[in-house]
C-alpha cells in the first residue's frame, strides 16, 4: 500500500500528461500527413492507398480550418496552463497556485467579512442578543445549519435529543453554560447499573420506584420496595432524585425523559447504561458565532416574551424574523 504514496508517482503522472499532449499533436499531424488529391476535372486522383474488396478506397478529406486552429490552440492552451499551474506531477507551477492556497484566501475574506458583521455585538451580553432582531436572524441560521440535524429544526428535540425550548438542562441552562456546551461538547454517560442493584425483579422494583418520583403512572408496591435499592443510583442522581448539573445527572422527579418513558425504558436504561455524545463546534464555529448562537439557544426557553429591536428600530416579537 505504501507504493500509492510513494514520491516516485508524480513521474507517472507527468509521463501521462506530457504522453497525452503529444498524442494530440500527432493525431493532428498524422490527419493532415495523407491528403486526397484530384486532377484539374475534380476527379479524384490519389487517395490514403487503402483499398478493400478491390474498390473500397479510404478517403481523407482535409479537416475543417477552424476545427484544426481549435484543436492547436488546445494544445497550445494545455501546454501554457501546465507552466503556470500544478498538473504535472508534482510540480507547483510558476505562479505557485494550489487548492489549498485558494481555501485559504477564502476563508481569510470571508473571516473578515464576517468580523464586519459581528462586530456590532462586540460587549453585548448574551441576554441583551437574545432581543436583537438581527443577532436572532443570524443565530436561528447557525442553528438550522449546525444544530437541527441532532434537535430538529424547531429545536424541540427527539428521542435522545434534548428539547432546547424547555428549562430542563442536564449541565444547566446559564449562558455561560450554553456557550461551554456549544464549544466544547459534551459526552454524558450513565455505567450499567443492574449489578448493583441487584436481580431483574429488583430492577424492575427500582424502576417503578423513578416513576413515582415524578407521579408517573407506576406499581406501588414495587416502588417503595425499590426505594433502598434506589440508594445505588443516588451518587449521582441525588437522595431525592433531583439529579446534578455539575455531573449532567437528571433529574428524575419530573416528567421529562430524553431516552423514553416507562418500566421498560428505565429497565433498559438501569440494565445496559447510555452513553451520549454532543459535538463541540469549536473548530467549525468561531467565538463570535457561538456567542450569537447561544443567545438565540438561550432565548428559546427564556426570552420568547421579550421584544426583538431591529436596527430601524422597530419592535418585533423575539422569535420572529425580520421581512
Amino acid at each position: 500500500m505504501s507504493d500509492f504514496v510513494s514520491n516516485g508517482w508524480h513521474l507517472y503522472v507527468a509521463a501521462i500528461v506530457i504522453g497525452g499532449l503529444l498524442f494530440c499533436v500527432l493525431v493532428l499531424l498524422g490527419s493532415a500527413r495523407h491528403k486526397v488529391i484530384r486532377d484539374a476535372q475534380g476527379n479524384i486522383e490519389q487517395t490514403t492507398g487503402h483499398v478493400w474488396d478491390g474498390d473500397l478506397r479510404e478517403l481523407n478529406n482535409p479537416l475543417p480550418r477552424w476545427w484544426v486552429g481549435m484543436f492547436v490552440l488546445t494544445i497550445v492552451f494545455g501546454v501554457g496552463y501546465l507552466v503556470f499551474y500544478p498538473g504535472l506531477g508534482s510540480n507547483q507551477g510558476t505562479l505557485g497556485w494550489s487548492s489549498a492556497g485558494e481555501y485559504r484566501d477564502e476563508v481569510a475574506q470571508a473571516k473578515v467579512a464576517e468580523g464586519k458583521v459581528y462586530a456590532r455585538f462586540d460587549g453585548a451580553s448574551v441576554e441583551k442578543l437574545a432581543g436583537d432582531a438581527q443577532a436572532h436572524a443570524i443565530g436561528e441560521r447557525l442553528f438550522l445549519n449546525n444544530c437541527a440535524a441532532c434537535h430538529g429544526s424547531d429545536a424541540r428535540g427527539a428521542k435522545g435529543y434534548p428539547n432546547l425550548t424547555d428549562k430542563d438542562w442536564l449541565h444547566g441552562g446559564t449562558p455561560e453554560k450554553i456557550i461551554e456546551t456549544i464549544t466544547l461538547g459534551r459526552h454524558g454517560q450513565m455505567p450499567p447499573m443492574a449489578a448493583a442493584v441487584g436481580t431483574s425483579e429488583e430492577v424492575r422494583q427500582v424502576a417503578n420506584y423513578v416513576l413515582s418520583l415524578s407521579g408517573s403512572a407506576h406499581n406501588s408496591l414495587m416502588a417503595e420496595l425499590g426505594r433502598d435499592k434506589f440508594k445505588a443510583c443516588a451518587a449521582c442522581h441525588g437522595a431525592d432524585g433531583k439529579g446534578n448539573q455539575a455531573l449532567g445527572a437528571p433529574n428524575l422527579t419530573d416528567k421529562v425523559w430524553l431516552h423514553g418513558w416507562g418500566e421498560a425504558a428505565i429497565v433498559e436504561m438501569v440494565t445496559k447504561g447510555k452513553v451520549n455524545i454532543m459535538p463541540a463546534q469549536k473548530d467549525r464555529l468561531s467565538a463570535d458565532q457561538i456567542k450569537v448562537l447561544a443567545s438565540y439557544v438561550w432565548g428559546l426557553s427564556n426570552n420568547t416574551t421579550q421584544t426583538a429591536t431591529a436596527q430601524d428600530g422597530s419592535a418585533r416579537p423575539a422569535g420572529s424574523l425580520p421581512q
